[in-house]
């Protein structure tokens, strides 16, 4: 057989095999989507989350691993704490001197009015003293009058009233001091009251953050990184851990600015991933941005209006994710199918399928 007849026999057969690529593509090649239903592509994310410290100090010990589940509120790493008990402890020292001062200041305000007591019965006794001395004056008077008592005896009644007058302003005045001493020593109260309120609640703050050297979850997830190893001397806000939280997973795509017009919060979507594409799940539209992700820099033609894409969200439901915590992965890609119709219905292949 000459060169030319081979030649013409390999492109012949060339062409027949493009043909029938091309039949066997046309007869197994997908459906197209129907009207009211839009697909794009993404990638699935969750909330992320740092553990990080409050306070500088050095780690003592990391519970949790990458990949671990972990519940809210579990201990994940434990930061050293000697410095704030120290600090705690003498805060308690000073709240029961505080006290002790308080119990001696409301001793003492007993004791001052003790004293008021005893000054305002003596002021009681120094004017019944005066009111005998008056009317003892006044029958000297008499006598004196009658020549029966004699001059200095009533000069010495006179004198004895001045005296007894003299008594009770003396007495009034000691009422007066007592009554002072009296709110001195409730003023002590109250300043040792303050102190004590001062020192418990620096005893209060050292104990939150004696509390916040242990790192907790804050919700239930997964350990992602570990970003820190025991011994490690921290800053203040210094990453221990890295988790996601796996109640809120999600796969974030894009869509023209046609579709994604559409797209009203709430919208019915599936999900296919590439790593499983045997299985459907649902989620909704939680989010559509309100500025494009992409954008041409002058934008004149309705041609490069179109070019615009906008960020969406499809949120999975909190309840299913619950019921396959395992099986969840961030990162991985697949499709989004949005049903732009609330009418239209979704075709068999993607009716909802989940793993058992």
């Amino acid at each position: 057989m000459s060169n030319q007849a081979k030649s013409v026999l390999i492109v012949a057969f060339i062409g027949l095999s493009i043909s029938v690529a091309f039949a066997i593509w046309w007869i197994l090649r997908p459906a197209g989507l129907p009207a009211g239903i839009i697909a794009g592509n993404g990638r699935i994310e969750a909330t992320e989350i740092n553990i990080a410290t409050k306070t500088p100090g050095r780690i003592i010990e990391i519970r949790a691993r990458e990949g671990d589940f972990v519940q809210a509120d579990m201990i994940l790493a434990r930061m050293d704490a000697q410095v704030l008990l120290a600090q705690q402890a003498e805060a308690q020292a000073q709240v029961r001197r505080a006290e002790y001062a308080h119990k001696t200041a409301e001793a003492i305000v007993i004791q001052r009015e003790s004293e008021q007591v005893a000054a305002q019965a003596m002021v009681a006794q120094r004017r019944a003293e005066l009111d005998a001395v008056r009317k003892r004056v006044k029958r000297t008077q008499t006598l004196a009058d009658e020549g029966a008592a004699a001059q200095q005896e009533l000069d010495d009644d006179r004198a004895r009233v001045l005296s007894a007058q003299a008594a009770v302003s003396a007495a009034q005045a000691q009422v007066a001091a007592a009554n002072a001493a009296i709110q001195a020593a409730k003023s002590q109260v109250v300043e040792s009251q303050s102190v004590i309120a001062a020192t418990q609640a620096t005893v209060t703050r050292l104990q939150a953050d004696i509390d916040d050297n242990e790192l907790r979850a804050p919700r239930d997830g997964r350990v992602q990184y570990r970003v820190a190893e025991p011994g490690e001397v921290l800053d203040a806000g210094g990453r221990v851990l890295n988790m996601i939280d796996l109640s809120d997973v999600y796969m974030t795509f894009f869509l023209s600015t046609e579709a994604a017009g559409k797209v009203a919060l709430g919208s019915d979507i599936r999900l296919v991933l590439d790593a499983a594409p045997n299985y459907v799940i649902p989620a909704t539209a939680s989010f559509v941005a309100s500025v494009a992700q992409f954008t041409p820099k002058t934008v004149e033609t309705e041609s490069e209006r179109l070019k615009l894409m906008f960020r969406v969200r499809a949120r999975i439901d909190p309840e299913l994710l619950k019921q396959h915590l395992e099986k969840i992965k961030t990162g991985v890609p697949g499709m989004a199918y949005v049903k732009l119709d609330p009418a239209a219905a979704w075709p068999k292949e993607l009716d909802v399928r989940l793993p058992q």
